[in-house]
């Protein structure tokens, strides 16, 4: 009976995690949205500021590298902010996920649990689990406290104990893994698309000149040289934006499948350990 309350009092994973969604959900629209103001701002007053340009107001002569970068036309600060978007959800995967990772490599935390397992000594193991202090060792602490508990129990037998360790495991890393890949869809995302706004930009530059090349008898030089500028500009800045972003998102992916391998080998110990010393 007791078991049974306390599976009813629990709140189901998709009633918990709603509010939490809707919240990330909220903050990571704040930050876009925050970026495309900043990336404005800096095309139009620090890009475009009259000291970047010989001709003053009219801004259509660059006589810096700043001033180039302006003329690259209203895509410039759209790829700007992508950037931004980009570095601002880098920095927070780099906080969360190395945070997960814990302060024990994970094949050392879980030898360390086979290790006090096999002397079933399970308060030593949680220790080793406070000491990891990642998502690893939240997911073993998870299973402890459960392996602990079927160590006690004297209405099942090894396999129903086993199952019951095994599902709590699972409960566990259900909970552990969003988090590890949140706010990931943003840097896979961006990849694919810095460089087709880098594309687009680079096409509405092209036809500005072409445009610029059509003019009735000779060809305007300034209106040529500034649609080469505006593609020029997009292209470099779409590509290493996608070129970042494409870097960040293996990188992150490796580390999040060491963590998640990890978590895996953690089930199987306590699994198999249970399986072992219990029967």
């Amino acid at each position: 009976m007791a078991d049974v309350k306390a599976a009813a009092s629990k709140p189901s994973g998709h009633q918990a995690g709603k509010p939490k969604n809707a919240n990330n959900f909220m903050i990571n629209l704040i930050v876009v949205a925050s970026c495309l103001i900043v990336g404005y701002i800096v095309w139009k007053f620090v890009l475009g500021s009259p000291s970047n340009f010989s001709d003053g107001e009219t801004r259509e002569k660059a006589k810096n590298g700043m001033g180039t970068m302006y003329q690259g036309g209203f895509v410039v600060p759209i790829l700007m902010a992508t950037l931004l978007t980009l570095l601002c959800f880098v920095i927070e995967r780099f906080l969360t996920v190395f945070k997960a990772k814990g302060k024990v490599n994970a094949g050392e935390f879980v030898r360390k649990v086979q290790y006090h397992l096999a002397n079933k000594n399970i308060d030593a193991a949680l220790s080793e689990c406070d000491k990891q202090a990642g998502s690893v060792g939240n997911v073993m602490r998870s299973g402890l406290v459960k392996y602990r508990e079927m160590v006690n129990n004297n209405d099942l037998d090894t396999d129903q104990k086993v199952l019951s360790i095994q599902k709590e495991i699972e409960e566990a890393t259900a909970l552990e893994l969003p988090m590890l890949e949140k706010n990931l869809v943003f840097l896979s995302t961006i990849a694919s698309c810095a460089t087709l706004l880098g594309l687009f930009g680079t096409v509405m530059g092209m036809i500005r000149s072409f445009a610029a090349m059509a003019q009735a008898g000779a060809p305007d030089a300034t209106a040529l040289a500034g649609g080469i500028s505006e593609a020029l500009i997009n292209t470099a800045l779409g590509i290493s934006t996608s070129f970042l972003a494409i870097v960040s998102y293996n990188f992150f992916t490796t580390i999040i499948d060491g963590i998640t391998y990890g978590i895996d080998e953690s089930g199987f110990t306590l699994t198999q350990s249970f399986a072992a010393n219990y029967k």
